[in-house]
């Protein structure tokens, strides 16, 4: 495997990640994105596993409303960048 992958030239067709622990499945083109693939799912894992049951509940719901509207995620994240400098909770 390569650190810069030329993905014509390293013959790849596609690859499916399969996650052992979750049965996740993800087909991908390039050796790049197995490789982001991978990395995510494994963050994702990382992160999953530090929370308890009740935190899982309420990320997974902000997840749900904000990535459903990015412009509502881009807005609520600027919001909350000026009222860390204010020191406001408004």
């Amino acid at each position: 495997m390569t650190t810069e992958p030329t993905d014509i030239a390293s013959g790849w067709d596609q690859a499916t990640y399969r996650c052992g622990r979750c049965g996740a499945e993800n087909t991908v083109t390039t050796e790049a994105a197995y490789l982001q693939a991978v990395g995510v799912h494994t963050d994702a894992h990382a992160v999953w596993d530090g929370l308890t049951p009740t935190e899982r509940d309420g990320l997974a719901s902000v997840l749900r409303t904000v990535l459903s509207a990015p412009d509502l995620g881009i807005e609520f994240l600027a919001l909350a960048q000026r009222l860390a400098r204010t020191g406001g909770n408004a």
